[in-house]
């Protein structure tokens, strides 16, 4: 309760306010100057123009009365001031000889240092140097999201962020919570990378606005903005498994409206079994997506903001024996197979009126549905999920320097699953009908402050939410960033998270072995604290320039819901876990910038992941302890011609223990160390770019990564030792055509 009251009182800190005067700095043409400056005369004091050249200053009789406006290129300006609370300037241009105009590509991975919370900003510019097929395959350049399989005959897979289940970090669309539930196994798949504009990437405790979750980070994924991007994209892409995909992209604009349209199909691969163990490499995949976002006006203009977006997915995955038919096969025992197949219809909005620089009310709200009919083996899996959340927020900046965001949220959840065995062989008993409904008001508040002349800035925000069955939860988290000069930055971060856990969806693998689940007891929602602190250095040196950044979080979980796969082959055991858990991680990272044309970076995480059993440290399975990152991308002064190269060595990782299976069954405590090279080539004609590559050139896969395969239908069965690479060497090529917008 002490973390609580701190932030408490210093969300609403006590002082008097000095009077304020508005105005804004325009040119001739009455067009607003982003960027000029105002301060008072024979006075340090003044302001930065907002992206529409409005400004708001604080008065102080100890200042001269008079105002001077002045920005590059243009004649400054003085107003003398006496009772006005709005005031205009209006510059005039200096004529020069000759206008020098400067395009430069943008950096792949922005640091940004405008909050407390360090944020990788991964731009279109990094995005184009993989394949990106889909928003897991978006992090292949960087060392802080890990994608890792969560079942390997359907190849679902999950985000992690330091060493823990990516149910941990907020995966968020366009600043919405839009992949939870029934969603999340397969959500981060749905999202076509050529949608991306941005991902921002934080970790430990971040904001309350967006919710009571992001134990251990944060992923927003920001899709194109109708305003600035392409007119046109299409793009098609095949690999040597014969998979292809096509997206198209097509943008315009009519006044204040602007429009995005995006389409999108997967079709399926060819069979592939390299290994020989009458299990297909990788799943047959069919989608078809269409997604429409429209936008109103500027979210930096005063007035009305308005956007909203609509997204349709369909999919289909097939997996599990060579000659496993989904339309005749599925729930027999004379061959093993695994189909998924859903419908997700989703729609979210957001809205905003800014009154003036200081008052600013905005409306988020999203909705979606989700039907899931599938087949593992012999357990029939089909379930519906209803999501529907709001939020309405008021932000308030009082001062110069200080701004408050407060307001209300609401969550509501309709889950139904139903389970069925078509055979008894197994002696299952987790069969069922499982349903839940959750309905989640919350109320937060968020306030920033700048101290010394900006170089001190504290975020402390304080979240309450009351679930309909586990009561009320408080929220504390804050946030500081100190700059020691414009090179070098420390921050630091603690909070607390919490979350109710989704067993089916997010432990996919429970229901593809055939393991039978043990419920010890009810569950109760996760809840952890997390703290770190990090440092960003960054450099100029002739034509070197670049950043070194380090940081290091702790997670402390009260209560985690882990399986245990270690005490019987052939159960799982669900229980909440109260003793210690804990996830130590460092990180550090070098990018180094060559004359502009080569681009080098190479990084080091270490991860340990753990907990105390039997007074006895226990790591969790499928963390690689060390791992070493390095990339490189060259460019000729042309331009025409880049080349990426990232390489990823993983260190052991610890696998479930098998001491107990009969021989044939057993696999080793840990796995191997790997090393994987991947490499892209890409030709750039301007509207049009040929692209080709290999991931891991070297063909390192781990064979046979299913126990029991020769019997899927015996105890021993389980697909959960998948812990590298499975289906070798991949190769890929493709071609982007893009207008660009008018």
């Amino acid at each position: 309760m002490k973390i609580v009251n701190i932030i408490v009182y210093l969300l609403f800190p006590l002082g008097l306010f000095a009077q304020q005067i508005e105005g804004k700095v325009t040119n001739i043409k009455n067009e607003g100057i982003t960027g000029a400056s105002v301060f008072w005369l024979d006075s340090k004091k003044g302001v930065i123009c907002g992206n529409d050249g409005s400004f708001t200053i604080d008065f102080d009789k100890n200042f001269n009365a008079k105002l001077i406006a002045s920005f590059v290129g243009h004649r400054p300006d003085t107003l003398s001031i006496t009772n006005q609370k709005y005031i205009k300037f209006k510059l005039t241009e200096i004529k020069s000889l000759k206008e020098v105009t400067i395009i430069e590509e943008k950096d792949g991975i922005i640091l940004s240092n405008l909050t407390p919370i360090k944020t990788e900003i991964i731009t279109q510019t990094e995005l184009k140097k993989a394949a990106c097929c889909d928003l897991a395959g978006c992090f292949e350049t960087q060392l802080t999201v890990q994608p890792q399989t969560s079942n390997v005959i359907t190849n679902s897979k999950e985000l992690r962020i330091l060493g823990l289940s990516g149910v941990y970090n907020q995966l968020l669309v366009d600043g919405l919570p839009l992949i939870q539930g029934l969603t999340y196994t397969y959500g981060i798949s749905g999202i076509p990378g050529t949608l991306v504009e941005n991902i921002f990437v934080s970790k430990g405790a971040n904001s309350v606005l967006q919710g009571y979750e992001s134990i251990s980070g944060q992923i927003n994924v920001i899709t194109k903005d109708p305003a600035t991007t392409d007119k046109l994209l299409l793009n098609f892409y095949m690999n040597s498994f014969f998979e292809k995909q096509l997206n198209a992209n097509y943008a315009f604009k009519k006044g204040k409206w602007k429009n995005i349209t995006a389409i999108q199909t997967v079709q399926p691969a060819n069979k592939i079994d390299n290994d020989k163990d009458n299990f297909l490499d990788l799943p047959l995949l069919t989608r078809y997506l269409l997604f429409n976002k429209l936008t109103y006006g500027k979210e930096t203009d005063w007035g009305w903001y308005a956007r909203i977006a609509l997204r349709v997915l369909n999919e289909e995955r097939t997996g599990g024996q060579y000659n496993f038919n989904a339309d005749t096969d599925k729930g027999n025992t004379s061959i093993y197979g695994q189909s998924v197949s859903f419908n997700q219809p989703e729609l979210y909005l957001k809205t905003s009126y800014r009154m003036n620089n200081q008052h600013n009310f905005v409306l988020l709200a999203n909705t979606f549905l989700h039907h899931q009919n599938s087949f593992f083996g012999t357990t029939s899996y089909k379930a519906k999920q209803q999501n529907l959340y709001g939020n309405v927020q008021y932000e308030w900046s009082y001062t110069k320097s200080h701004t408050l965001k407060t307001g209300v949220s609401f969550r509501h959840l309709n889950l139904n699953e139903n389970i069925l065995f078509t055979d008894s062989t197994l002696y299952r008993t987790y069969d069922g009908n499982y349903k839940r409904v959750e309905n989640i008001p919350g109320i937060f508040a968020e306030n920033s402050m700048t101290f010394f002349n900006n170089k001190l800035t504290w975020i402390s925000g304080l979240r309450s939410d009351e679930h309909n069955q586990f009561g009320n939860t408080l929220t504390p988290r804050t946030m500081l960033k100190y700059d020691l000069n414009s090179n070098t930055v420390f921050r630091a971060n603690i909070g607390t998270g919490w979350r109710t856990v989704n067993l089916f969806s997010e432990n996919i693998g429970l229901l593809v072995s055939s393991r039978n689940i043990i419920f010890s007891e009810n569950l109760l929602p996760e809840r952890a604290l997390n703290y770190g602190v990090n440092m960003v250095q960054k450099f100029q040196v002739k034509n070197i320039s670049g950043y070194f950044t380090s940081d290091f979080y702790r997670t402390e979980f009260q209560n985690q819901i882990f399986p245990d796969y270690d005490s019987d082959p052939t159960k799982a055991y669900i229980k909440n876990f109260t003793g210690t858990s804990i996830s130590n991680g460092f990180q550090a990272e070098l990018n180094l910038k060559i004359i502009k044309r080569i681009e080098f970076k190479t990084g080091y995480n270490f991860l340990d992941v753990y907990r105390i059993e039997n007074d006895k440290k226990v790591l969790l399975p499928f963390n690689s302890r060390h791992k070493f990152l390095w990339t490189l991308s060259f460019k000729p002064i042309s331009k025409k011609i880049s080349i990426d190269i990232n390489t990823h060595w993983y260190g052991q990782q610890r696998l479930p223990d098998t001491k107990s299976n009969p021989v044939e069954f057993q696999r080793p405590d840990y796995s191997q160390s790997f090393t994987i090279y991947n490499v892209q080539f890409t030709y750039n004609l301007k509207k049009l770019e040929l692209y080709a590559g290999c991931e891991n050139v070297f063909n390192f896969r781990q064979a046979q990564p299913i126990i029991s395969w020769q019997n899927p239908y015996s105890p021993y069965f389980d697909t959960s030792s998948a812990w590298g690479p499975t289906r070798g060497r991949e190769l890929y090529c493709g071609v982007r055509f893009k207008l660009a917008s008018n």
